[in-house]
């Protein structure tokens, strides 16, 4: 059952990349990000909670955190740290994980690779490999899904929010983002200690990424030194390419598990489901599942066609995208949002277009690589580059180079809207003791930061993405990529960016 590889000898092999410079800063950007980020997901996941609220009162006033007598002082410091300890809901360093969270998350990632070795699959036929040669790849992630999500579904129809999975993931919140951490932590390891096995000219098509073989400890590890890594299961006797699995699988089909835990917990809370955490599901859900029925596409992103596996990729699709691209859910869980026909129009018409932009420029560019003969992109113009490839210069990508990351970005403002601008206050309810209320007094605009995050990250990190992909193709057409920015102009936003 394992996927094969494709003949080297079947293709001209290609130009092999030299080494590029550093990104992300080299050294001490990844220093940041490697041990920024994590802290940034628990920042999150605290300072809007369940204990409190978003965001916790003492940080709406700052000053009151600290007494004036000791204003200054050590002890000034500690009871600060105190106040937030209680509002957040903090466990301790030892709360953080839990034998019962680690097990599920292995439930987890054994189930996903269940699902791919015995459901039935098509191989697909990667890229040219820069040393010649190209890799099969087992796809079946949206079978899998399906699977998954009827488990769900039938799970939630004869147990309703009390379904173990929903209550599972609602009582274990922290520590589920805990064990994903250090899971994408020992994999990064693992894939960079094993790179050193690579050898020029291997029978098993492996090789280094052009940017990640620096020779700085820290920063390929970060980076990603292999391109491609791969791994046998024992007893499965299945190959597994770990960066498609993990791009794919654990953590993107993880986003919507979240937000359907968080939708269980908002009917549990309150008896009903509102408007806008049904929107949020339903969008983020589309956005997932395209991906996976799309899965082909994938080979050729930068992710699998550029870009080593190292924890750059391993958080962000473990960590990062499950626990911080599903927060709006999470904060219309315990803040049930009621939008009304005129915003969910509003919503509705700003995802459809977001969703139209990015499906139908992704297509276009997929159906022209795959065969630029077929009657859907044939009319195209194009200009072909000295190493025989061709850029479109008509159509969708005619009108900006990354015209897909346009429709992504709307998308990710569909995801916020639904939150509206007030952050909300949890208080004990005077009429009924022992009870507690949910307040949005004195609190307007302050969820802003927090709730509209996604979209704020999600623009940074496509200008990023953009102009990694500019520095990419300019190393890579040299003179033609010049000619193709002055006929194709625009970056991104036709005539903005």
């Amino acid at each position: 059952m394992a996927p094969k590889k494709a003949s080297s000898s079947a293709s001209t092999p290609a130009q092999t990349e030299k080494p590029h410079g550093y990104e992300f800063g080299g050294p001490i950007g990844a220093l940041f990000i490697s041990f920024g980020l994590p802290i940034a997901c628990y920042a999150f996941a605290f300072l809007c909670n369940d204990v409190s609220g978003c965001p916790a009162p003492s940080l709406l006033s700052p000053t009151k955190l600290f007494t004036p007598p000791i204003l200054s002082s050590q002890a000034g410091w500690q009871h600060a740290l105190d106040v937030l300890k209680v509002e957040v809901g903090w466990p301790g360093f030892s709360g953080l994980l839990s034998l019962e969270a680690m097990v599920g998350t292995l439930a987890w990632y054994g189930l996903s690779l269940l699902l791919y070795v015995l459901l039935p699959a098509k191989e697909v036929e990667g890229t040219e490999l820069r040393s010649g040669g190209k890799l099969m790849y087992r796809m079946n992630s949206f079978s899998s899904a399906l699977v998954i999500l009827g488990i769900c579904a039938a799970g939630t129809w004869a147990l309703g929010p009390d379904f173990q999975v929903w209550t599972f993931i609602n009582r274990n919140y922290l520590q589920l983002m805990t064990a994903n951490l250090l899971i994408s932590f020992a994999l990064a390891t693992y894939v960079y200690v094993r790179s050193f096995e690579v050898k020029p000219g291997n029978k098993e098509l492996r090789e280094l990424a052009a940017g990640g073989h620096s020779g700085n400890m820290l920063y390929d590890w970060f980076i990603g030194r292999e391109l491609n890594p791969r791994v046998t299961i024992p007893l499965l006797n299945t190959e597994v390419d770990i960066k498609a699995f993990m791009e794919l699988r654990p953590g993107l089909l993880g986003w919507i598990i979240l937000d359907l835990a968080f939708m269980a917990h908002q009917y549990k809370s309150y008896g009903y489901i509102t408007d806008s955490i049904l929107i949020v599901t339903v969008f983020q859900a589309l956005y997932v599942m395209d991906a996976l029925y799309n899965e082909p596409a994938i080979l050729t992103t930068i992710d699998l066609t550029n870009d080593g596996f190292g924890l750059m990729l391993a958080f962000g699709d473990l960590v990062w995208v499950p626990f911080i691209y599903s927060l709006q859910a999470r904060y219309l869980s315990i803040h049930p949002v009621i939008l009304g026909p005129l915003y969910v129009t509003i919503v509705l018409g700003l995802q459809g277009l977001g969703y139209y932009i990015f499906r139908q420029s992704n297509s276009q560019k997929n159906a022209f690589r795959t065969n630029p003969n077929d009657p859907s992109v044939a009319h195209l113009k194009y200009i072909e580059t000295a190493s025989g490839s061709r850029l479109l210069t008509s159509g969708w990508w005619g009108t900006a180079r990354h015209i897909n990351y346009l429709g992504d970005w709307l998308m990710g403002w569909s995801y916020c809207l639904p939150t509206l601008a007030a952050g909300y206050k949890i208080v004990p309810s005077v009429l009924t003791p022992g009870t507690r209320l949910v307040t949005t007094e004195g609190m307007a605009g302050a969820a802003i930061p927090i709730t509209y995050f996604y979209m704020l990250y999600f623009a940074v990190l496509l200008i990023h993405r953009e102009m990694r992909d500019e520095e990419k193709c300019s190393r890579k057409y040299g003179k033609d990529w010049e000619r193709y920015c002055q006929i194709v102009r625009w970056r991104i936003i036709p005539g903005i960016y």
